[in-house]
């Protein structure tokens, strides 16, 4: 009787815990819902699509700065995938085990370094080297990219290594055993078998290149219009949000700051979710 007891308390507070992230999401979607109110009765959907952000003029669009958060996200998934991939295979299949140690803390530790500072090294030392490659001021979309490739690079890397180790040594070893090539085994063998983990680690580099703030501050530019190329200064969400907010002078100046924030929220559930969903779905239908 006690025994079974104790079970239900661990059953109903587990339960409680799980419950209580949907609490908090559902609370978080609620407030920023009631704040951004008067800008969504006021603009509407068309603040999405909007380009025009003047604050003295009550002017509010929000497309530049969620084009910027978009747009930075994407080149650093494209930056940051391949290499993580690639350091995640020498670390796990063909490092000597002293250079996957060291390399492995090294990237760790990468992780842990605060996005300030990838903001600061971005901005006085990227920044001056991309200046001189692409001219302008240094500042711009691509800079922000490199800068968030460079701060989610460790997790992914991190992640697919570790995933990579849970490959059973006797399917490897079988796939030796039949002549197939280093490359093969990785290809074939690996690879194939941590795909979900692959994905995981992506997905969550994607939940933290696109909601990152202090680093994309420093090196964005903080231009509220659709840059001309990927060189040129722009702005994103988390990047309008740290600069403005505290300059909100009016109320549908500080409501429109919430209508972007709660965009960016809907953005990252919504692409998170598609991602682990529809990509995951698959790789269990192609394992069934």
């Amino acid at each position: 009787m006690y025994y079974r007891i104790v079970d239900k308390l661990f059953e109903h507070s587990t339960r409680l815990l799980a419950l209580s992230v949907l609490i908090l999401l559902g609370a978080l979607f609620v407030v920023l819902f009631q704040e951004a109110k008067p800008a969504i009765d006021a603009f509407g959907l068309h603040f999405i699509v909007e380009s025009k952000w003047a604050p003295n003029m009550d002017i509010f669009g929000g497309w530049p700065a969620i084009y910027g958060s978009i747009v930075s996200t994407i080149i650093a998934m494209l930056i940051a995938t391949p290499v993580a991939i690639g350091i995640a295979i020498f670390l796990s299949e063909l490092a000597p085990p002293w250079v996957a140690a060291v390399v492995g803390s090294a990237i760790e530790l990468l992780a842990a370094i605060p996005s300030i500072i990838y903001g600061m090294w971005g901005l006085f030392y990227l920044a001056p080297i991309l200046r001189d490659i692409w001219g302008g001021n240094g500042l711009g979309l691509a800079t922000a990219g490199f800068v968030l490739s460079i701060m989610i690079l460790p997790f992914m890397a991190a992640i697919t290594r570790d995933a990579m180790k849970t490959t059973p040594d006797i399917l490897k070893e079988s796939a030796y055993g039949m002549g197939a090539t280093r490359w093969e085994v990785l290809k074939d063998v690996v690879i194939p078998y941590v795909k979900s983990g692959i994905i995981g680690s992506i997905i969550l580099a994607l939940g933290r290149a696109i909601g990152e703030t202090m680093a994309v501050t420093f090196v964005m530019g903080n231009v509220h219009k659709i840059p001309q190329t990927i060189f040129a200064p722009a702005t994103s969400i988390p990047v309008t949000l740290a600069n403005e907010f505290t300059e909100a002078d009016s109320d549908l100046y500080y409501s429109s700051l919430f209508y972007l924030a709660l965009i960016l929220l809907v953005i990252s559930f919504t692409v998170i979710a598609a991602a682990k969903f529809i990509f995951l779905r698959k790789i269990e239908e192609a394992r069934a």
